[in-house]
């Protein structure tokens, strides 16, 4: 069976896939401190409550986070036997090009995520990933990853907002019931999701009319679907979007 890592700036997702299926997921926090031998105990222990047998003999990685990936690649190596499949290492190879400014160095997880869209939907995508930073990535008629747009993260601006001001408190993102808002709270959660809406809308639009042919949007993360409720800025939703591209790349690099 096959490990799939996305390693992210807040949380590392760890998946299952055994040929067909993801089987399970679950989420860790993202520390560089954490061992192997921790990882070992953890994951296993997820395993046996859901009743996994531990027949994991590949694992391939993504992270943006380069710190972590040591403590992982000992996982592997100690663990399971197996070298893992590291994106972004030149050893990796991606069955999509890479269209940038030379040296510039694209994340992993917008790469897995370009993979991803095409093989699920094919060219002319706008990939936008709410993680901890909004990632708009723009995906060629050939699958070709051609660049993108960062935004902060929907909490990431809540909680700057929170600390930035002292009379402000911490709230959670909702969707508010009116955009005027009588308390603030609700002004804060107006102007944060009305304000993404917009941001999200107006990229996407830029990035078609730069793009001079039709595009699909879609959405990623954990706040997509609160996005999608209450207008209509996506033409779909995937919520295993890199899972899915780390099984791709990881297939690609078995038959090449």
């Amino acid at each position: 069976m096959l490990l799939a890592i996305d390693c992210g700036n807040t949380n590392t997702v760890f998946s299952i896939w055994d040929g067909i299926k993801f089987i399970s997921n679950w989420r860790i926090a993202t520390s560089h401190k954490r061992t192997a031998d921790q990882y070992y105990v953890w994951l296993t222990t997820l395993m046996e409550l859901d009743g996994i047998k531990n027949e994991i003999d590949e694992m391939v990685i993504s992270s943006t986070v380069p710190r972590v990936v040591f403590n992982l690649r000992v996982l592997s190596d100690k663990y399971f036997g197996t070298r893992p499949l590291v994106v972004g290492r030149a050893d990796c190879r991606l069955p999509i090009s890479v269209r940038v400014d030379n040296g510039t160095a694209v994340g992993p997880d917008r790469l897995v995520n370009t993979v991803s869209g095409f093989d699920l939907f094919g060219g002319d995508l706008i990939i936008v990933d709410f993680g901890t930073a909004t990632t708009f990535d723009v995906v060629d008629a050939d699958g070709a990853y051609i660049g993108g747009s960062i935004a902060p993260g929907v909490n990431l601006s809540l909680e700057a907002l929170h600390q930035a001001a002292a009379a402000l408190p911490h709230v959670d993102i909702t969707i508010p019931q009116f955009a005027i808002g009588t308390n603030t709270v609700a002004c804060m959660q107006s102007g944060i999701f009305w304000g993404y809406v917009g941001l999200v809308r107006e990229i996407c639009n830029r990035i078609k009319a730069e793009h001079l042919r039709p595009m699909k949007i879609i959405s990623t993360g954990g706040l997509a679907p609160l996005f999608q409720q209450s207008v209509k800025l996506f033409d779909a939703f995937e919520d295993e979007l890199t899972m899915h591209g780390l099984t791709v790349i990881h297939k690609f690099n078995k038959e090449t």
